[in-house]
């Protein structure tokens, strides 16, 4: 590998201040930020518009992250596009774009591999590898968006990988992501998924970042939760819910709760019930307003189960997704059933880079 500094891990005002350094102007900076973040640059030699020393400079001074897709599948029920990419270490992740009325919606990971040990998923089965940079989740963005020729309005971070887990780089991509003068995605339209790590849940909140927080919650009491997320040892469910509450609180963005239902241990009527109970307990029911005057402090999202190979849960049949749902609405809680997108090309979080790191 390549040993020398990335420069798509630099920032606007890190740009600007080692620009600085190689006595250049100030006006250079944001040449070379926008060939990086907006334009696609691989290779400092694309940049047209600098002096051919300054150039030449960047080159032997820093590197640009650049990812190839190693496969792309698309799906042939519903066009999502799964992207596997090879990393420069000999490492995969994998990517997904989904295509909604509301615009492109892609599904980043932020580590190869997981290290929390989520029954229902396929990216935790060997561990975490290593946190990704933030330079290589953006690259994941600008890759799928130069690959389609269509903007990314939607970012969620429920790829391989506990977001929480790479706290740093992953505040660093946000504030990049959203950056007027790279792509400019709207906070809003960002999610950040967790399996509830409460003291970082609380230092996000404190960000200036105002981006849906969405807890893998995936069971109403500390006993189930622990079975089918052992991650949740460490964190009582409680404490967990009391720093998703400061979130809302700091930032007025509704929760989202997601909610993985899986046949025979979390879809029973009482599971529903209990559910409801707990987040009206906790003060987090679909009740209540946003800052903005919104209803619902909280919105629960039901994932019926993608199986993977390795475990042995099921997915329940639809009327008994659609009866929870039921028993969550008559309660006041928000609740909706997510749509599944790319069963058939194995769009379950891990899957597509185990295969792949099969083949290599």
């Amino acid at each position: 590998m390549d040993q020398k500094p990335d420069i798509c891990q630099l920032n606007r005002e890190e740009l600007q201040s080692a620009i600085s350094l190689m006595g250049e102007p100030k006006f250079r900076a944001g040449q070379v930020y926008e060939w990086l973040h907006l334009r696609g640059a691989r290779e400092f030699s694309q940049m047209s518009n600098l002096p051919q020393k300054l150039r030449e400079r960047l080159d032997d001074e820093y590197r640009i992250t650049y990812m190839e897709p190693a496969e792309i599948y698309i799906s042939k029920i519903d066009g999502t596009r799964k992207y596997v990419f090879a990393l420069y270490d000999g490492n995969a992740i994998e990517a997904v774009l989904m295509r909604y009325k509301h615009g492109n919606s892609v599904c980043i990971s932020s580590q190869v591999g997981c290290r929390m040990g989520c029954r229902f998923c396929a990216s935790t089965l060997d561990g975490c590898v290593r946190n990704l940079t933030a330079a290589e989740m953006l690259a994941e963005v600008y890759r799928i968006s130069e690959d389609t020729g269509e903007r990314v309005s939607n970012i969620v971070m429920m790829g391989s990988g506990e977001p929480m887990d790479n706290y740093d780089e992953v505040c660093r991509f946000l504030h990049m992501i959203t950056d007027g003068n790279g792509l400019h995605i709207s906070a809003r339209n960002i999610t950040v998924s967790t399996c509830g790590i409460p003291d970082r849940i609380r230092a996000l909140a404190k960000e200036g970042l105002p981006v849906t927080l969405a807890l893998s919650l995936h069971a109403a009491s500390q006993e189930k939760r622990e079975e089918i997320m052992p991650v949740a040892k460490t964190w009582h469910i409680r404490e967990v819910l009391g720093a998703c509450r400061y979130y809302y609180e700091r930032t007025g963005r509704r929760l989202s709760f997601e909610y993985s239902v899986v046949k025979g241990v979390n879809d029973t009527a009482e599971n529903a019930l209990q559910l409801a109970e707990l987040l009206k307990r906790e003060g987090l029911s679909g009740t209540g307003r946003h800052k903005g005057g919104r209803e619902g402090v909280c919105h629960v999202n039901l994932i019926p189960v993608n199986p993977i190979e390795e475990r042995d849960y099921e997915s329940p049949d639809r009327r008994t997704v659609e009866d929870f749902q039921h028993i969550l609405t008559e309660n006041g809680i928000n609740a909706t059933i997510r749509r599944e997108m790319g069963r058939d090309i194995s769009s379950a979080c891990g899957q597509l880079r185990r295969k792949y790191a099969s083949k290599s």
